[in-house]
């Protein structure tokens, strides 16, 4: 069952721009995503997306956690999908969430991602 929708587009140039910063990247990507990333300005967007649209899912946007609670992991043919950490974790518990479905799709301008939260019951 559909628990929610949510979707998000971002500027690159805009993610290029702040992930000049150390601070902004370490609040925002963990490790593996900066890694999988490797400094690829639409791919850093595309996750950015992908975490907005998840927050969106909760119907919070990130006042109940912080972007790094999302992880956003491409597999060997570079589908996106999400892991849940602390409080967003829990945050998806509380609500019968399940399982979080991604999609990202970009231009040379833009990023864009869609995620929709699934749970078993009503």
């Amino acid at each position: 069952m559909l628990t929610g929708i949510g979707c998000d587009l971002i500027e690159i140039k805009r993610i290029e721009h702040a992930c000049k910063k150390e601070a902004f990247l370490s609040r925002v990507y963990t490790e593996e995503e900066r890694r999988q990333a490797g400094g690829r300005p639409s791919v850093l967007a595309g996750t950015f997306a992908v975490k907005e649209a998840v927050a969106k899912v909760f119907g919070t946007g990130f006042r109940e956690f912080s972007p790094h609670d999302v992880e956003v992991l491409r597999d060997q043919l570079g589908k996106p999908f999400v892991h849940l950490h602390g409080r967003a974790e829990s945050l998806a518990k509380e609500r019968g969430i399940c399982r979080i479905e991604v999609s990202i799709s970009d231009t040379k301008e833009y990023a864009m991602a869609v995620a929709a939260g699934e749970g078993e019951t009503v």
